[in-house]
């Protein structure tokens, strides 16, 4: 068994999160939704103007499942839009970003599998400000972004 352990059974009603834990991850606010060896979950609501830059996860598939707003999305060398109702699908080791350029908040279902290291990750993130710490404590959970200007537009 991994460090994440077995899903238990349980319901996390939207807006809130397993045990109270909310990360605050550069202007982000992730709730925690699931962690277990075979997936790892959380529920984001994205202000105007917030991004996760261009990255990639080369041990795990990670999803999008938008609820309410736009998100522009950098995806394997294409820019492409989601909006509610849409399912996104990130293949481990495919660059991807995705961006609220609305004057909207969005919200998500975002979700990785396996599950691997993404709750240790957003745990050191938490309320950190630092761009370039965030660059290598992500690398060390098995989040590598690529270099700034890498990707036009982004």
């Amino acid at each position: 068994m991994s460090e994440n352990g077995p899903l238990p059974a349980r319901i996390i009603r939207a807006g809130e999160a397993i045990d109270g834990t909310v990360w605050n991850v550069l202007g982000h606010t992730y709730y925690f939704k699931a962690n277990c060896d075979s997936a790892f979950s959380f529920e984001t609501y994205d202000p105007p103007g917030t991004f996760v830059p261009p990255h990639v996860h080369p041990t795990q598939d990670e999803f999008i499942y938008v609820l309410e707003g736009t998100f522009d999305l950098y995806l394997d060398g294409e820019w492409l839009q989601a909006k509610a109702g849409d399912l996104v699908c990130m293949p481990k080791g495919k660059p991807h970003a995705y961006y609220n350029r609305t004057d909207t908040p969005n919200r998500a279902i975002f979700w990785v599998s396996p599950g691997r290291k993404l709750k240790q990750l957003f745990d050191l993130l938490h309320d950190l400000t630092d761009p370039e710490e965030v660059v290598r404590r992500s690398a060390a959970c098995e989040v590598d972004f690529l270099p700034p200007g890498s990707v036009p537009g982004a």
